[in-house]
């Protein structure tokens, strides 16, 4: 069996569990998706030092399809809040543009590092958090524009770089500084990591055309087209499960979902 199909098969069930955590978290998927490509897309030949940037563009791209699906969910069941969409938008979408062609000129081995320390901090501050009250919902917060644009933008430089929607920064921020509850901060979080994966996705596609760089064959920009049609196959299916499930579940349990899977994506990374 060829290389490009042996790897679109596996990225179907990666799919399926992106699609599903996609919706149950808020979260794009990349801190899943990115560390299984760092171990199959070597199959494909691809040079060390481009194995990242070509990881991090696959995993944008597949979140940006992932991310509709989501966030249609989340629209129809009024998770997400209007009133300051546009700030964290603006913000996020300016930060993964930004992030897209920084990329392109970092190490390899400095993204992968970079990667996994920030999901273990992530996953003791998710962990710690759940011990915590839930904060109550506040329909019109007080917060300030000008810092909410600041922290999206980067927001969306961070997750350019790591290839991930965003969501384990912003769910965080929005609980805890602008005071809206896991839910609504889950329901932004989709739309947010929507801008951010569509941003960051055209700064890798504009760095690979660009670069000089010899990718495997079925290669757009840095995108890896067989890997992004696996994914999305079944993550467009499984993401409306995970919405469902997430308005069921507690919101201490919510919390720790999140911080052990990121627990265990840091321990992947480092191992590998």
């Amino acid at each position: 069996m060829e290389i490009p199909l042996q790897i679109f098969l596996m990225c179907l069930a990666l799919g399926a569990v992106v699609g599903f955590l996609a919706g149950l978290l808020g979260i794009g998927g990349g801190l899943v998706i990115v560390p299984v490509l760092i171990l199959l897309l070597p199959l494909t030949g691809v040079e060390p030092q481009y194995l990242m940037p070509v990881v991090l563009a696959t995993s944008l791209a597949a979140i940006v399809l992932t991310a509709i699906s989501t966030l249609l969910t989340h629209h129809r069941k009024r998770n997400i809040p209007q009133f300051f969409m546009p700030q964290l938008l603006c913000g996020v979408g300016l930060g993964g543009l930004a992030g897209g062609y920084f990329a392109d000129v970092i190490p390899s081995d400095y993204l992968q590092i970079f990667f996994a320390m920030f999901a273990i901090l992530m996953a003791i501050q998710m962990w710690l958090g759940a011990k915590k009250p839930e904060i109550c919902y506040v329909e019109n917060p007080e917060y300030s524009p000008l810092k909410l644009v600041v922290v999206c933008f980067g927001i969306g430089v961070i997750a350019s770089l790591l290839g991930i929607g965003g969501g384990v920064l912003l769910v965080p921020f929005l609980t805890s500084q602008v005071k809206l509850d896991m839910r609504r901060a889950i329901g932004a979080s989709a739309a947010v990591g929507f801008v951010v994966a569509a941003m960051g996705s055209i700064g890798y596609l504009g760095a690979g055309l660009n670069s000089q760089a010899s990718l495997p064959e079925w290669t757009l920009g840095y995108v890896y087209l067989p890997a992004l049609l696996g994914i999305i196959c079944l993550s467009l299916l499984a993401a409306p499960l995970g919405v469902s499930v997430a308005q069921r579940m507690p919101v201490k349990v919510l919390k720790r979902c999140f911080s052990i899977l990121l627990f265990i994506v840091a321990a992947e990374i480092i191992f590998s």
